[in-house]
């Protein structure tokens, strides 16, 4: 396989991930997939910025969530996220201090 495509499959993988987080899995939370897998939305998010950042690109924090959440941060938290159970926040208190 050439660079290209490979690239061009890579991007594609990413652009499934992205729509599955966020159109077909809006119930998963950032803190249980935290606490399972060690990633979440913003953590793509950040990814998304720092590999902009690094091409020249500036982009902020917020920019970055924009871009990978396609809507703001407030839009997202009033739509979509729930209050962690008391257990979750427990469990990411004990896995990421």
């Amino acid at each position: 396989m050439d660079d290209q495509t490979r690239i061009e499959i890579e991007a594609a993988a990413f652009r499934r991930l992205q729509k599955h987080l966020m159109e077909d899995r809006t119930d998963a939370q950032n803190i249980d997939m935290m606490n399972l897998a060690g990633f979440c939305r913003n953590c793509l998010a950040r990814w998304y910025q720092e590999a902009a950042n690094e091409r020249g690109i500036p982009m902020t924090k917020d920019e970055g969530r924009e871009a990978f959440y396609g809507m703001t941060m407030a839009e997202w938290k009033a739509n979509y996220q729930t209050e962690a159970s008391p257990a979750a926040k427990e469990a990411f208190k004990d896995s990421h201090g």
